[in-house]
């Protein structure tokens, strides 16, 4: 099964691990037919698609666990999670999980700064070139940012500017949106911690939605 939530606010502070922890307790607390892994030390088998970065929020989390249920009611296991989780953290959905977590390519959001970002965030359209450096396990390695954000569609709404992109979230090349964050504030002075993240979908290589 395929749980789906929303992860905002003071929500968006709880990392990976500790996300774990509050959804093996919500679901031993719910009392849903949910299946443990076998041995001394049984624990409920949880997958999430995608984990999010610390600090950013999403509408589109999910984490795939199995049931011993053989005709769950999914309106009764969003109620009765939604009962007790807590603050920040909404299911929306819970269905079948269809689509593989590796048929994700590419995730989007959308990024908002003070308005009185405009000029900065403007003068990266007109750069050739915004080099990065990308690190993982296997080492550093340097990506140009306008191979896959070629420009900032940018649009003042209020006192905040906005604007999406939609990047690579694929095994072989995930990119965080934290490194523009990053090489906005080192080219432009813009800072990273100024800059609001929502993870607004997932999609698959054909760009129709994960499911």
């Amino acid at each position: 099964m395929r749980i789906w939530f929303e992860k905002r606010n003071e929500a968006s502070y709880i990392s990976l691990l500790d996300l774990q922890r509050v959804m093996q307790r919500v679901l031993k607390r719910s009392g849903l037919p949910v299946w443990h892994t076998l041995g001394f030390n049984p624990h409920i088998y949880m997958t999430f698609t995608c984990p999010l970065s610390l600090g950013q929020e999403s509408l589109c989390e999910s984490v795939d666990v199995k049931t011993e249920a053989t005709d769950p009611d999914f309106a009764q296991w969003q109620d009765r999670l939604n009962a007790i989780m807590p603050s920040g953290i909404r299911v929306f959905r819970v269905e079948p999980a269809k689509d593989k977590a590796s048929a994700i390519a590419y995730a989007c959001y959308a990024i908002r700064y003070p308005a009185q970002a405009l000029p900065q965030l403007e003068s990266y359209n007109s750069l050739p070139a915004a080099a990065v450096q990308k690190k993982s396990k296997r080492g550093a390695k340097e990506i140009d940012l306008k191979a896959y954000i070629p420009a900032l569609d940018c649009r003042v709404e209020g006192d905040r500017v906005c604007f999406e992109v939609c990047l690579p979230a694929a095994q072989e090349l995930n990119l965080n949106p934290s490194l523009l964050a990053g090489f906005l504030e080192e080219r432009f002075g813009l800072p990273a911690a100024s800059a609001s993240i929502l993870r607004t979908a997932l999609l698959k290589e054909d760009k129709t939605p994960f499911c």
